[in-house]
């Protein structure tokens, strides 16, 4: 459901399949390359949705797709009172990456890293407060089945945060878009990951994505309440909060 383009066109294996293959591949110049093309205004976009979920004092959070960690490490350093952070990515490859990071920065105490798939997570019905995900549900083989599946982790009344990229509406900021997008982050990232595809894929998925009201429909079709979206950075990424 809007999440049909795979990262190497279904010659692999399915989108599950490509999609860890893709994140193993370019896991060692993730964090390089992901706050070279946002110039940095990823941190900041993390930190205004931490700040909306710790709004509800979470004690255990859920950051699914986790990749190398960041959106865990933040919510670790920032949520008050924080017990746990457990962080699940499919990519064992962007998940050794992040184990890395987490003991430089000593904070095993409070964040686990996982391999795991969204549409099956190993952990009980009710178990956490709040969940992060960052540029992550473009990814998922199944849009739905992985949405209810972190709601159905999710607390009764506890709360989602879904960070993602959006696609600008307005002059000048439509057209530098998707200049950027289609030219400039593909050539780089061939030259920078090595892997040819990669940085191909990710404006094709953003291309792809069911946005705005779009998705915040889906988010209530799979049984989250009090959607809502926060526009970033002139529509370039959105962030989407909803509740159990």
């Amino acid at each position: 459901m809007g999440t049909k383009v795979t990262p190497y066109k279904n010659q692999r294996g399915t989108k599950k399949e490509e999609v860890e293959e893709m994140f193993d591949n370019i896991a060692h110049s993730y964090d390089f390359l992901n706050h070279f093309f946002s110039m940095g205004i990823d941190v900041l976009w993390r930190k205004k949705a931490i700040r909306l979920i710790k709004k509800t004092n979470p004690k255990v959070v859920l950051d699914m797709a986790t990749g190398t960690g960041d959106f865990a490490v933040e919510s670790a350093r920032s949520i008050p009172n924080i017990e746990k952070v457990i962080g699940l990515d499919i990519s064992q490859g962007m998940l050794d990456v992040g184990i890395k990071k987490i003991e430089k920065k000593k904070l095993q105490h409070l964040v686990e890293l996982k391999q795991a798939n969204s549409e099956n997570i190993p952990i009980d019905d009710n178990y956490f407060d709040a969940f992060t995900v960052g540029f992550g549900v473009r990814n998922y083989q199944n849009l739905e089945k992985g949405l209810k599946e972190m709601l159905r982790v999710l607390k009764p009344n506890g709360v989602g945060a879904i960070l993602e990229f959006s696609k600008p509406k307005k002059f000048p900021m439509k057209q530098l878009f998707a200049f950027y997008f289609k030219y400039i982050m593909p050539t780089i990232g061939k030259i920078m990951s090595k892997d040819s595809r990669a940085y191909t894929y990710l404006p094709e998925s953003v291309q792809a994505f069911p946005e705005s009201q779009d998705f915040l429909d889906i988010m209530t079709k799979c049984g989250y309440k009090d959607v809502k979206q926060y526009p970033l950075t002139g529509g370039i990424a959105s962030i989407y909060i909803g509740k159990k």
